[in-house]
């Protein structure tokens, strides 16, 4: 075999391995069939998890039974398709690109997103390895909801905002849980005379500091004495207040990750537009102070022929057409149109329609010639580039 079809041999499965990984990348999915790949992942999820909730109502476990089996089967099959093809392409993931191929599979096997889709399907390979009764671990096949995360960008933002408050959330966690020791303690000095049944040890009030500082008080427990009662109210208030900490932390720390998230998109996009080319990040942040958001449905005219311009869009998500005298032009996700018009106070020359639910980042003129005001650098940028064109 000569040198090049050697080459072409060995580059034949890295070429192919780096398709698979494409397809199965929800973060790069751009092209029809990925998407609708990806959707069909998606359903298959939910009619997996819908199925295992099902099948626990014995009417109709008895009457569809036959169905939920079918799909069991086929999510298992594909399930198990997908894991295999995800370790085998784990090469191709950016953060592991630089290592071993086999070492890459392992960091990639570690993973959360990994373990949760290992941990959704190992429960029936064990039965056949396994002689004991292991329909407990059946309920692991309900983790497959969670594979709804690869595909949710919020469910992404939810996580990267856990991951980031890690360190918050465990000081939350332990303090929690040196309280319920103190709350514990203090009933049980208070009370283990009058009630020796319910508070005779700490380890016995335990189970009532955590229900009262969880605010959930199921009343199995209660103190009966007056110096109980007045444990038991300091209990709640502090219960409120250290419940409300991780819930701050995690709200907070999930509202900075989709700021974020939408900071980076919307300065990327600026960037690619020739009047902002030159800005740095902080004249950038200053522009898109001045955006405001726009949802409009499919099949809707956005800029009309002939109008006076008011504004120029960017596209945040979704796609338009522009119905240009050359033929129909589509602009997707990270595009702008409508500029030159407002910079040059000419009317519209051409249509521009949705073709699908878009999300328009609209300038408005009014907000420009402020922003022009406030800032000399594109003062001179727009009044170079109105002047080359007119």
């Amino acid at each position: 075999m000569s040198a090049t079809g050697a080459e072409d041999t060995l580059a034949l499965p890295n070429t192919l391995r780096r398709r698979v990984h494409l397809a199965l990348d929800s973060s790069v999915a751009s092209d029809v069939w990925t998407v609708t790949l990806h959707r069909l992942l998606v359903l298959l999820v939910l009619a997996s998890v819908a199925a295992v909730v099902l099948e626990s109502v014995p009417e109709i476990a008895l009457r569809y039974g036959f169905w939920f089996t079918i799909v069991e089967h086929v999510a298992l099959a594909l399930f198990t398709l997908e894991y295999a093809l995800r370790l085998w392409t784990a090469p191709e993931h950016t953060p592991y690109s630089e290592m071993h191929p086999w070492q890459a599979r392992w960091n990639f096997a570690i993973s959360g997103s990994a373990i949760v889709d290992l941990l959704s399907i190992v429960p029936f390979f064990l039965t056949f390895f396994v002689p004991a009764d292991l329909k407990v671990l059946l309920v692991f096949r309900l983790l497959r909801f969670f594979k709804l995360a690869r595909y949710s960008a919020g469910m992404r933002s939810l996580v990267a905002a856990l991951e980031a408050e890690r360190k918050a959330l465990l000081a939350s966690a332990t303090v929690l849980f040196g309280l319920v020791l103190v709350a514990a303690s203090a009933i049980h000095l208070v009370e283990h005379e009058a009630q020796p049944d319910k508070f005779g040890s700490i380890p016995d009030s335990m189970w009532w500091a955590i229900v009262t500082l969880t605010t959930v008080g199921y009343g199995d427990v209660v103190p009966i004495t007056v110096a109980g009662r007045i444990v038991a109210g300091f209990t709640m208030l502090m219960g409120l207040m250290m419940l409300a900490l991780p819930i701050g932390i995690v709200a907070n720390a999930f509202a900075e990750e989709i700021h974020r998230r939408e900071f980076v998109v919307t300065w990327g996009m600026l960037a690619r537009v020739p009047l902002f080319a030159s800005l740095d990040a902080a004249e950038i942040a200053e522009v898109m102070r001045y955006l405001r958001a726009q949802t409009v449905p499919p099949d809707t005219l956005i800029v009309r022929r002939g109008e006076e311009a008011h504004s120029m869009y960017f596209v945040a998500a979704g796609s338009v057409e522009v119905e240009a005298a050359s033929g129909p032009i589509r602009l997707g996700e990270g595009a702008f149109f409508g500029e030159m018009a407002l910079l040059l106070r000419s009317p519209r020359n051409a249509n521009v329609r949705s073709v699908q639910s878009t999300k328009l980042l609209i300038l408005d003129g009014v907000d420009l010639r402020s922003l022009m005001d406030r800032n000399p650098e594109i003062r001179r940028r727009i009044e170079a580039i109105v002047s080359a064109r007119s």
